[in-house]
């Protein structure tokens, strides 16, 4: 989850269908333009807003980092803010970059390229 009007939509579809979704936040970790998540300085208080105004299941924070030099610093930047929220899971790592971001405590990885590529 992204922004606001998408908290907000999943918060009246959960009451429409009685059902509760487990979420992760996309947090854009080193502020790029071309990459979407709620910024750094706004992802406290947007946990706070999904978790106590709109009572979403925020299990955890997800990032990518930029693709160029060490991810290393953004993935310990990110486990830094779910460690604050007390959230446990952190979705971070794709197949370039999935050690360092087990490393750094990722909980979950995103590796669709390493396994369906024919490279």
């Amino acid at each position: 989850m992204d922004s606001e009007k998408l908290a907000k939509t999943f918060s009246s579809l959960e009451a429409t269908n009685h059902k509760k979704i487990k979420y992760f936040i996309q947090v854009n970790i080193a502020d790029e333009q071309q990459k979407n998540g709620i910024s750094i300085t706004e992802t406290n208080q947007f946990i706070k807003y999904c978790i106590q105004d709109l009572k979403l299941n925020i299990i955890g924070l997800m990032c990518i980092p930029p693709m160029a030099g060490d991810p290393s610093q953004y993935f310990k930047s990110l486990a830094k803010i779910a460690i604050s929220n007390n959230l446990k899971e952190l979705s971070m790592g794709m197949s370039n970059d999935y050690e360092c971001a087990i490393k750094n405590g990722a909980t979950f990885v995103r590796i669709g390229s390493k396994i369906f590529s024919s490279d």
